[in-house]
């Protein structure tokens, strides 16, 4: 089974894994050019944008050829997206809007194998480039590699943190920064109090359970100050984020050179 580098880098002493999210470019030159970019991981995302199982199977398939650990945010926390995407590769989902333990442990069953889990044993297709592994071994193996990713994005998540935090196979608590300021009724607000402290409450909770914490920083300075609070699951920005972004910044660029001509 490939190694999960996110996991691999965020467990080293010290250290923390960088990926990032995709959203809309789902080329198949897309796997080379995060590995170029020097990611651990990605987040492929089907919750806020238009990829569907077709897309992000094929996106996974192209990530084979690199080091990148392929996750993916499912839509739901339902049975049938948690399966189809494992099967087809993916190295770990993102599900959002976990709000109790209740939810927590019902996505670890859909995710690992018996006894820790529940999910359905269909081997020898993509998820084990169609060769068939043994059964036993590879279970166990993907069970502890895959990494099972809780969105904390709701007041409602904040009250059972530690009882989302203490279920077993939740390897890592990510906050959803814009959702939890919309539910703490201070959207968009990163500086305030209330939300420094959940940040705060959020890496505390993942460090005393040997946990990772997770966040998306939209800029290099987010990043910088939410590293120094504790997160070592850094997703930076979105693809549509960083080229919109580059794109508007070099087209200024041009509009202000030419007019000096």
């Amino acid at each position: 089974m490939k190694p999960n580098r996110a996991r691999q880098s965020a467990s080293r002493p010290g250290d923390y894994a960088v990926g990032h999210m995709l959203m809309e470019f789902a080329t198949p030159g897309i796997a080379k050019i995060c590995e170029a970019a020097g990611l651990d991981f990605v987040l492929i995302d089907m919750e806020h944008g238009p990829l569907e199982i077709p897309q992000v199977a094929r996106m996974i398939a192209w990530f084979k050829a690199t080091g990148i650990s392929p996750f993916v945010r499912i839509p739901a926390s339902e049975y049938h997206f948690v399966a189809r995407v494992m099967d087809a590769g993916a190295q770990g989902i993102m599900a959002p809007n976990v709000r109790t333990a209740e939810q927590a442990r019902l996505l670890n069953d859909a995710m690992r194998y018996a006894p820790e889990g529940n999910r359905g044993l269909g081997l020898g297709t993509s998820h084990n480039d169609f060769v068939r592994p043994d059964a036993l071994k590879y279970m166990a193996e993907a069970n502890r590699e895959n990494l099972l990713i809780c969105q904390i994005e709701s007041t409602q998540a904040l009250d059972n943190l530690d009882e989302i935090a203490d279920v077993e196979g939740v390897d890592c608590l990510w906050v959803g920064h814009m959702d939890l300021t919309q539910s703490m009724g201070i959207v968009g607000q990163f500086e305030h109090p209330e939300f420094l402290s959940a940040l705060a409450r959020v890496t505390q909770a993942a460090r005393v359970r040997g946990k990772f914490a997770g966040i998306q920083p939209g800029s290099l300075q987010q990043a910088v100050d939410w590293l120094a609070v504790g997160y070592n699951l850094i997703s930076y920005s979105a693809d549509i984020g960083v080229y919109g972004a580059a794109l508007a910044s070099e087209v200024a660029q041009v509009r202000a050179k030419g007019r000096l001509l």
